[in-house]
């Protein structure tokens, strides 16, 4: 084949240009490289290493509508004109800020934007100081020396706290408490400290230092609300704050809000923030210092909070944790009810299956089980208007119970609410020659035919808060539907998915 000369010339500016291509696309890397590394060099140089203080002033917590923040940033810098001062928010604050134009001021907005690299969201690149002080909205600081004391017990003690908190001057003292976080159970646990002065969490308005590489290793230092949120995460990793009781800092002499309107917005606020960190953290149920109980998880007015069961291990399984106590609670509720209804009309019912198990092991339900179950003799059905009337279609009574035929089989279930499935399975029993059959079985272990024996007399036993109607020798019972050493054995109810953990 023969190359003509115009061949060439064409092939070797191919070549040329595929050349310059490659150069030039290593040169536009080495470049963007560059002018990346500047900018983020350039961000965090923006607040100068101030090793001998070491602190940066870290405010996070405020409304836009009306705040003291442009007020405690300027008593900051009074004190020491170059302080590292951060100011945080989830957006920009509108109406914006009125903050001094100081290089070692900073406002970072949390909510990353499609044009900007990703440090200018991320508050730790602007950060160069070796610890931070969490500063609540309208703390005024009156010398330098507040947080050089601050800095120097916090060093000292290394090792037996790992923050310390100076109160801000106010009504109330602060509170040292101690903070129980069971993320198995979903719950936090609030009770007065031993100590006065070393705890994990305080309650109350404060200044809290901390060292800021410990602070942005929390899984979520910036969630609000700020304190509740980082002392239950403290609280987790076994880290305890320190009150400074010789130190603190006054508060703004004006209120946060200057009108009722204001003050409750920010309350309105503040309940929904609280409400979404726990919902965040998956905590269904906080008990306080002082014994008052907060739920957060589902009611009769929603859902349930976990989906449809496969395999008989719920999700919440998966995720190493146990019913949520509010699914208990509502559990407890119906179960109640519905024995209470069958008790008054005359129909001879008894613990079945889990629940049964539930009640000899711990008097109430299994903690990861997710309904009751309960058998009834089949030939009592018409004592109960409910059970009677079903046939012809679910019933919701007076108290939101649902009454319905289970579409599964010939058994009854009795549902929280309409819009909440938590529930209790109804099984009608009948006997036959001495033993106990039913029509619709199950692929369950436990769903076997027994002696009537066991139900000749049922006796009462207690469970989930209340008294209820039992097999007697419950153990042979158990032992006959789940194999020998049930109760002292526990176990999840498919191990071949999901076992459980020696000493839970």
């Amino acid at each position: 084949m023969r190359v003509t000369l115009c061949q060439c010339v064409l092939a070797i500016a191919l070549v040329a240009n595929l050349v310059i291509l490659y150069y030039g696309s290593k040169l536009q890397k080495r470049i963007v490289h560059r002018h990346r590394d500047t900018s983020v060099r350039g961000a965090s140089q923006q607040l100068p290493s101030h090793r001998g203080m070491g602190v940066t002033i870290l405010i996070r917590e405020f409304e836009d509508f009306e705040n003291h923040v442009a007020e405690a940033v300027q008593s900051f810098l009074q004190q020491r004109p170059d302080q590292p001062i951060l100011v945080v928010a989830d957006r920009l604050p509108y109406p914006p800020l009125a903050l001094p134009a100081a290089p070692n001021v900073q406002v970072v907005i949390l909510r990353p934007s499609p044009d900007q690299p990703a440090y200018t969201s991320r508050p730790e690149s602007y950060i160069q100081t070796d610890y931070v002080a969490l500063v609540p909205d309208g703390v005024k600081v009156e010398s330098t020396r507040q947080l050089d004391t601050m800095l120097e017990e916090i060093k000292v003690s290394k090792g037996k706290a790992h923050m310390v908190a100076a109160p801000v001057q106010s009504l109330a003292p602060l509170q040292c408490l101690d903070v129980k976080v069971s993320l198995r159970e979903w719950t936090v646990t609030y009770s007065m400290a031993t100590s006065s002065k070393l705890c994990s969490a305080v309650r109350g308005d404060a200044v809290v230092l901390l060292a800021t590489k410990d602070f942005f290793n929390l899984s979520a230092p910036l969630t609000k609300p700020l304190m509740t949120s980082v002392f239950i995460q403290t609280s987790l990793r076994g880290w305890t704050v320190k009150i400074l009781e010789e130190v603190s800092f006054p508060a703004s002499h004006q209120p946060l809000f200057s009108s009722s309107h204001n003050q409750w917005k920010a309350d309105n606020l503040a309940k929904a923030s609280r409400a979404k960190l726990f919902n965040d953290f998956g905590i269904k149920w906080v008990v306080t210092e002082d014994e008052r109980q907060q739920w957060y998880g589902c009611s009769k007015e929603t859902p349930r909070c976990f989906g449809t069961v496969h395999d008989d291990t719920p999700e919440y399984l998966f995720e190493n944790r146990w019913t949520p106590p509010c699914c208990l609670k509502a559990l407890r509720e119906t179960a109640k009810y519905v024995t209470n209804i069958l008790e008054t009309s005359g129909v001879r019912y008894w613990l079945e299956g889990g629940s049964l198990l539930g009640a000899a092991r711990h008097q109430d339900i299994i903690p990861w089980d997710y309904d009751v179950d309960l058998g009834i003799y089949l030939e009592d059905i018409p004592n109960c208007e409910f059970l009677r009337s079903i046939e012809s279609g679910s019933i919701v009574d007076e108290k939101g119970y649902v009454w319905e035929k289970a579409i599964e089989g010939d058994f009854y279930r009795v549902q929280y609410s309409e819009t909440n499935h938590l529930h209790v399975d109804i099984w009608p029993f009948y006997p036959k020659n001495g033993i106990m059959t039913k029509d619709t079985w199950m692929d369950h272990k436990q769903d076997v035919d027994f002696p009537e024996h066991f139900l000749k007399p049922l006796v009462p036993m207690q469970f989930a808060g209340f008294t209820a109607m039992a097999p007697n020798n419950y153990k042979s019972f158990l032992e006959l539907k789940f194999g020998e050493g049930v109760i002292e054995n526990p176990e999840y109810p498919n191990p071949a998915l999901r076992k459980l953990e020696k000493g839970n």
